[in-house]
């Protein structure tokens, strides 16, 4: 092992924790010196998450990048221990992508934007963390740390939506997703004082996940005590997630968000979820995690429905990509559920999927949001005219979520739907009639946002800015990579898929 291997993930945490630390003692709270070094930050970030992700072997599979630092020694046996494997390398790397695209269309933040930026570091630090902590009580700190920002990042700068009828305010939307996770947190929580009280009771108390293992493959862990604690994981993490149905936090909470934090919570925070029911869950609880699968395959499956029925009801296109969002997850819920390396690796590949496409959807939708001040589809019409690259962006991005071939999205579902069939044919039945119910909603929104005679109210509106343009063409261009190529991230994610306990 190289020097540079022993301290890439402790860099990958330390950069952005450092800019957002640099970033408090800077001059001016709304100097455009601010946005300047959030980029370098974010690019130094974005760096070193490619150079990890290109560096892993995956010939040799397993964990990589392996470093520990003793915390608290003792009968606790807490370190902060590093590593990744072939199912966090990819998130490594797309909480890269997105965190850099992010900064880079911030520049309209104006307002206290070197506290924004604060923020936004401290909860790219905190991701990054989760992804490459092989200790549950810093995977814990890390997820809290990635949570607790969104609140004042929606609250301060996000926006209130008025539908007529009744108001959204962002106050409202950072509030409840505040209340939703931090329940989540603390189901989360319980059941990792659970494992650690179990481990102790087996003679080894330790909160590292590879000793922890070590106790789930030797038997500390009844079936009994799987079957227990694997729920307060399972509905704990799918919180996050935005598993039905404690997932009516995310839609409010994308609506309200600025468009780089929406990118973040839809392409990046989502995920975390998802990986937490992964790498605690199933890992340490197999036992658990079989007896519990039908219920969370059942519950994906009604994410899949309930989020694509929801969308062909909205008329606000955050709402639109935020219902989406929780029907894209459910699918990454599916697959996970079936136990079957096909389908599982189907949704870590699904994961990284939708977070490139949803932060291009919610990039592009603030591009059009920032000149109009509107997201009602009902008003929007003929933007195609007016904005040809940003509809074409949207169009690479809509059909990616609805699964076209040659596009990432195809390849993510097609694996999810096929463990889906050698497990659970009817639901997979099911999952395949929601997505052809995500064709209808997402070629609504096209025609009646992009297509047809501009209105007049819109001959002054500009195409996307070249910064825009240059961070959208990035993701359409790995989403199109992904869709026609796809085995450089397999030939990863896949040699850690097969290492999970009963998959």
């Amino acid at each position: 092992m190289n020097d540079f291997d022993q301290i890439a993930l402790l860099l990958l945490i330390i950069v952005p924790l450092a800019g957002s630390l640099s970033m408090m003692f800077m001059p001016g709270r709304e100097s455009r010196e601010s946005w300047y070094f959030a980029i370098f930050v974010a690019a130094v970030s974005l760096v070193l998450s490619l150079v990890i992700f290109a560096r892993y072997d995956y010939d040799q599979g397993g964990y990589q990048y392996l470093t520990s630092y003793d915390w608290l020694p003792g009968p606790m046996d807490i370190e902060l221990a590093l590593g990744i494997d072939g199912i966090s390398a990819p998130m490594v790397m797309l909480n890269g992508i997105v965190l850099f695209g992010g900064v880079l269309i911030s520049r309209t933040i104006v307002h206290r934007s070197r506290d924004f930026f604060v923020l936004l570091f401290a909860l790219a630090a905190g991701v990054y963390g989760v992804f490459v902590a092989r200790d549950l009580f810093f995977l814990f700190f890390f997820y809290e740390l990635a949570v607790l920002p969104m609140y004042l990042l929606i609250g301060v700068w996000g926006s209130s939506t008025d539908f007529g009828t009744f108001l959204r305010t962002k106050e409202y939307g950072a509030m409840k997703l505040l209340i939703f996770l931090v329940a989540g947190s603390i189901l989360v929580w319980i059941g990792i004082l659970a494992l650690y009280v179990e481990a102790t009771n087996a003679g080894s108390g330790t909160f590292s996940l590879r000793g922890l293992q070590v106790l789930s493959e030797n038997g500390a862990f009844d079936s009994q005590f799987q079957t227990l604690v694997f729920p307060l994981f399972m509905v704990g993490f799918g919180v996050l997630a935005g598993l039905w149905p404690f997932h009516t936090w995310s839609p409010d909470g994308h609506v309200a968000a600025p468009t780089a934090v929406s990118m973040l919570h839809a392409g990046v925070l989502m995920k975390l979820g998802a990986y937490g029911i992964i790498r605690v869950g199933m890992f340490l609880l197999p036992e658990g995690a079989d007896n519990w699968m039908p219920v969370l395959i059942t519950l994906g499956t009604v994410n899949v429905l309930y989020g694509a029925v929801s969308a062909m009801s909205q008329t606000d296109l955050k709402y639109i990509i935020g219902y989406s969002s929780v029907s894209h997850m459910g699918y990454v819920m599916m697959g996970i559920a079936t136990l079957d390396n096909i389908g599982v690796g189907g949704a870590v590949l699904q994961m990284f999927s939708h977070g490139m496409m949803t932060a291009l959807m919610f990039l592009l939708v603030g591009s059009i949001y920032h000149q109009t001040h509107t997201r009602d589809i009902n008003v929007l019409n003929g933007l195609a005219s007016r904005m040809p690259v940003n509809t074409f962006f949207f169009a690479i991005a809509g059909l990616a979520s609805l699964g076209l071939p040659g596009l990432s999205g195809f390849i993510a579902e097609f694996m999810v739907f096929t463990g889906a069939f050698r497990t659970y044919m009817p639901l997979a039945i099911l999952a395949v009639i929601g997505a052809a119910l995500t064709a209808i909603y997402i070629l609504r929104l096209l025609a009646r946002t992009f297509m047809g005679e501009s209105d007049q109210q819109w001959a002054d509106l500009k195409d996307s800015s070249p910064v825009e343009m240059t961070v959208g063409a990035a993701f359409v261009g790995i989403i199109i990579f992904v869709g026609v190529w796809p085995e450089p991230l397999l030939r990863v994610i896949n040699v850690s898929v097969q290492s999970i306990p009963g998959v």
